[in-house]
């Protein structure tokens, strides 16, 4: 059974204007014309346009490796999954392997993408790449995080105890922890 409705056409974007700029992402101002003929402003965030990648690695067949990190945005420390932007000429696949490699010190033989997800798509354009890595090997190159990340070995048995832990509560960790439950057929 299928929930594609027919297409919708877009609506015009009629004008466009940066309001805000970062280092990393701007904040634009669109006014759009939709088919009915409503006129609206929307602000968006746009990113890179790069992309971003997450992985998810598999140190063995019943170990996950995660991370703990400072979360700007919440002012604390989150356990989730090694991730970060797809570099200028770089595949997402070559960006997962560097993110392992960076922030934990591991490469993987294998990378499978597992999907493409988004984040708050009515205002942000930002598209995240989810991948399982395997067949880890010990190599370690130097990141940009401003302090060492606690690595955090945890049990593939323990899914369930991962998603009470009041520190893992980004949803793409979640959401990658729940594609790999069910791409593999683990309860």
């Amino acid at each position: 059974m299928s929930s594609k409705t027919p297409e919708k056409q877009v609506p015009t974007i009629l004008s466009r204007q940066i309001v805000a700029k970062s280092r990393l992402l701007r904040i634009e101002a669109i006014d759009l014309k939709f088919s009915n003929g409503e006129l609206r402003q929307y602000e968006r965030m746009q990113g890179s346009g790069r992309g971003a990648v997450m992985v998810v690695p598999l140190l063995d067949k019943s170990t996950m490796l995660l991370v703990r990190e400072y979360a700007a945005g919440l002012h604390n420390y989150q356990l989730g999954f090694p991730k970060g932007l797809v570099d200028p000429g770089e595949t997402p696949e070559q960006a997962a392997n560097r993110e392992l490699k960076e922030e934990i010190g591991y490469g993987a033989k294998t990378l499978t993408p597992m999907k493409s997800v988004t984040m708050a798509p009515a205002f942000f354009s930002a598209t995240m790449t989810l991948f399982v890595g395997e067949g880890l090997y010990p190599e370690q190159l130097e990141g940009d995080e401003p302090e060492p990340l606690e690595i955090v070995p945890w049990p593939i048995t323990d899914i369930d105890g991962l998603l009470a832990q009041p520190d893992f509560t980004e949803a793409r960790s979640v959401a990658a922890l729940l594609l790999l439950q069910r791409l593999r057929g683990w309860s």
